[in-house]
C-alpha cells in the first residue's frame, strides 16, 4: 500500500565545499522542443531519475494552445538516456492536464523521489489564477495515480522538493517560490507547514528576490543538502545551495555566498523567459553528480560536480 512504503535513502559523498565545482557538461542542450504537438514550444525544468543504468528525465513540455497572453499548456514529458546527454523523448506525454484545477495552465516543474519501487512525483497545477502543488506516484514509471493539491493551507504552492529519509519518524519536504517553507508527512498524502520560512532571500546578493528549492536534497554525512534557484531584483536566476541539519531539517548550517551556476550561453539568456538557468534534478552518473536545469524556459541543459 502506499502509505506503508518505507523511503529508499539517497547518500552522496559530497563536502558542501565541492558544490562550486559545479560545471556544465556541454555547451549545448540536450533536450529542445520539437514537432507540432504537446512539446512544440518549449522543453524545460527537468526532474531526473536513474533507473538501472538509463537516466530519465520528467520535463516540462509547452505546447502553443492558448489566447491573448495566455503562454500554452504544460505536460510532463519523459526521455531516456545512457550517457546522461543524449536523450530519446517518448511520443506523449507521461501526465496530462486532466482536473479543473490543471486547466488551462497544465502540469509544470516536477521533481522525483523514488520509495521502495514506488515513485513519486511532485508538479505544480496550474489554471491561469492558482499554482497548487499536486503529488503523483507510480510503480512503473508509465501509469500515474494523482493524489491532487498537498498544501492545504497556502493558496499558492510551488516547487516540492521530498527529502530521501525519513527523519524522526516524518517524511519532509521543502517547498515554496519566493522563501523555502517546511512540511512534514507521516503518509506522504497528508502535509503540515510549518509557517516560518527556512531559507529566505538576502538583500545584495545574488538570492536577493527569491529561493525556491531545486532537486530533491541529498543526504550527505555533513546533512540534508538543497540545491536551490534564486533571482535577483535585474530578474537573473542563478543556482545556489544550503546545508541544512540532517535531525533537524529547518536548522540552516550552510549557504553559498556566490552563484553556483548562472546564465551566460546563448540559449539560457534568451527565450521566454531571458536569464534563466532553474536545477530541477541530480542523478549520480558514472563518477559525476549530474544536475539537470531548464534554461530560458526553452531548453534542457545539464552541469556536472565530479565526485
Amino acid at each position: 500500500m502506499f502509505l506503508l512504503l518505507v523511503l529508499t535513502i539517497l547518500a552522496i559523498d559530497l563536502p558542501f565545499e565541492k558544490v562550486y565545482n559545479l560545471r556544465r557538461l556541454t555547451d549545448f542542450p540536450v533536450l529542445l522542443p520539437e514537432g507540432v504537438g504537446f512539446q512544440s514550444k518549449a522543453t524545460f525544468n527537468p526532474a531526473a531519475i536513474k533507473v538501472n543504468d538509463e537516466i530519465l528525465l520528467f520535463y516540462r513540455a509547452e505546447d502553443w494552445t492558448g489566447y491573448n497572453a495566455w503562454n500554452g499548456t504544460s505536460s510532463i514529458g519523459l526521455a531516456r538516456s545512457t550517457d546522461g546527454l543524449n536523450f530519446t523523448k517518448e511520443p506523449d506525454p507521461i501526465i496530462k492536464p486532466e482536473l479543473p484545477y490543471e486547466i488551462p495552465g497544465g502540469c509544470e516543474d516536477p521533481r522525483i523521489v523514488e520509495i521502495d519501487g514506488l515513485y513519486i512525483l511532485t508538479y505544480t497545477a496550474y489554471d491561469g489564477n492558482q499554482a497548487r502543488l499536486c503529488l503523483a506516484y507510480s510503480s512503473d514509471l508509465k501509469e500515474w495515480v494523482k493524489v491532487g493539491p498537498i498544501i492545504k493551507n497556502f493558496r499558492w504552492s510551488k516547487s516540492g522538493a521530498i527529502v530521501p529519509k525519513k527523519i524522526n519518524g516524518k517524511y519532509y519536504m521543502y517547498f515554496g517560490d519566493s522563501q523555502i517553507y517546511l512540511a512534514t508527512s507521516k503518509d506522504l498524502k497528508s502535509w503540515n507547514v510549518n509557517p516560518y520560512p527556512v531559507l529566505r532571500p538576502r538583500p545584495d546578493k545574488f538570492d536577493a528576490r527569491l529561493v525556491e528549492p531545486g532537486p530533491p536534497p541529498l543526504i550527505t554525512s555533513e546533512g540534508i543538502l538543497l540545491f536551490y534557484n534564486s533571482a535577483d531584483y535585474s530578474g537573473i536566476y542563478r543556482v545556489g545551495a544550503a546545508l541544512f541539519d540532517a535531525e533537524k531539517p529547518s536548522r540552516l548550517l550552510k549557504r553559498t555566498d556566490t552563484p553556483l551556476l548562472e546564465p551566460e550561453l546563448s540559449w539560457e539568456k534568451y527565450g521566454q523567459v531571458p536569464n534563466v538557468v532553474f536545477v530541477e534534478g541530480a542523478v549520480e552518473h558514472q563518477g559525476k553528480l549530474l544536475l539537470y536545469y531548464g534554461a530560458a524556459d526553452v531548453y534542457v541543459g545539464v552541469a556536472a560536480i565530479d565526485l
